[in-house]
């Protein structure tokens, strides 16, 4: 599948899983998409969970929904600290109001929460933050990966070959 005119970004902030970061940021360049690492600003490089370092090629406050075809939100702890910046948050609620592709999976669905676009949406996450996404609106399940539209969940590292697949055939629409 070549997706050599797509462009999405990705992202991120401290204590981002790697796993969740490395797997789609190579999935998508190995597709052609170009990929663009959008972090919060607060500095320019920021490290993940188990110790590994990321350069923000841009600051969210740089860019807009309007720059992208799809968005890529990792999980670990980082979107804890992602949702503490209102244009993180922004740039989310923007995409998937546009109806381009978001994806997050693990702890990411709370930049979803926070982004207050859940409302009827059927998706998975973490099981530990089930409760927030019930919460903030969506219909939570217990799956591997949920397609809601242009929204694509997952659950953790071990859903990557699945979330990834569902991530290309969203963005190829």
């Amino acid at each position: 599948m070549e997706l050599s005119t797509k462009k999405v970004a990705i992202l991120i902030e401290d204590m981002f899983n790697i796993y969740e970061f490395w797997y789609p940021y190579y999935r998508l360049k190995e597709a052609g998409v170009e990929v663009v690492v959008v972090g919060s600003g607060r500095k320019k490089s920021f490290t993940g969970k188990p110790a590994t370092e990321i350069k923000a090629d841009v600051a969210a406050v740089d860019v807009s929904a309007d720059e992208f075809d799809g968005v890529v939100i990792p999980g670990g702890y980082a979107p804890d600290m992602m949702r503490r910046y209102p244009a993180m948050v922004k740039l989310v609620a923007d995409a998937v109001n546009a109806d381009k592709m978001v994806a997050s999976i693990c702890h990411a669905g709370w930049m979803l929460c926070s982004a207050k676009v859940l409302q009827g949406r059927k998706v998975t996450s973490y099981f530990a933050i089930k409760d927030d996404m019930i919460h903030a609106g969506a219909d939570w399940v217990d799956e591997a990966v949920v397609i809601d539209g242009k929204l694509v969940t997952s659950r953790t590292p071990d859903d990557l070959p699945v979330f990834l697949p569902a991530i290309l055939e969203v963005l190829s629409r």
